[in-house]
């Protein structure tokens, strides 16, 4: 990752799972969006880059929230403490069952690669949509 990230441009490592963007909002703030089957999910279609769900920045002055979908920020409302406090009671549960789950019904297979085995790489969406752009 760039030490110091751009607006507008959503960065991903697929070594750490993880995307990173400034803050929509315009404050400066960097978010960190882990990605992963219980936190955020990211799709590629071709030409548009989607985030799910919600990005709420509820520990930012700015308390931001927002949809990253299909290329385009999508404002969502405001949340009140309990809601907030509702939502990461969610997050937290969602997070025990699929790992209690896996745990359970997954069987080992050895011939998984492992996210060592995985190259590892980093770059951002712009630069992958330049490189598809340039190809035509």
């Amino acid at each position: 990752m760039p030490e110091k990230l751009e607006e507008g441009i959503l960065y991903v490592s697929v070594e750490y799972c993880t995307a990173l963007h400034k803050c929509v909002c315009g404050c400066g703030n960097t978010v960190v969006t882990p990605i992963s089957p219980t936190d955020w999910q990211l799709k590629f279609d071709g030409k548009s880059i989607s985030l799910s769900p919600s990005i709420g920045n509820w520990s930012f002055a700015c308390r931001s929230h927002y949809w990253i979908d299909k290329n385009h920020i999508r404002w969502a409302g405001n949340w009140d403490k309990d809601q907030i406090e509702e939502g990461r009671k969610e997050d937290q549960q969602k997070k025990a069952r699929y790992f209690n789950k896996l745990s359970i019904s997954e069987p080992s297979n050895d011939k998984l690669k492992t996210k060592e085995s995985l190259p590892k790489t980093s770059w951002s969406w712009r630069s992958i949509w330049n490189a598809l752009i340039s190809k035509n």
